[in-house]
């Protein structure tokens, strides 16, 4: 993404963790790129900003065995087809 918009931020500090990145933010060392999901409800005082053009990835589902999967596991893949037909809709 910031390739695409030709943006070359001075990177200092990464990690993959969303919480360390919102107490980073936080505490004012810096920006954090995270999901609208993880933002929903979150106890930090950080300002949060949206793009102007929305941002995809996509997220894949990997199973060994789709026999043997648990109940959790089948519903939630469940949810996923549905959510994913009525976004077609």
């Amino acid at each position: 993404m910031l390739e695409k918009n030709h943006a070359h931020p001075n990177i200092r500090f990464t990690t993959w963790e969303d919480y360390a990145i919102m107490s980073m933010v936080e505490r004012g060392l810096g920006i954090g790129v995270l999901p609208d999901m993880i933002l929903k409800r979150i106890p930090y005082q950080i300002a949060i900003r949206s793009f102007r053009n929305p941002y995809f990835r996509e997220i894949g589902l990997v199973m060994k065995d789709r026999t043997k999967l648990t109940l959790a596991t089948r519903k939630f893949i469940e949810y996923l087809t549905i959510n994913e037909r009525l976004e077609r809709l």
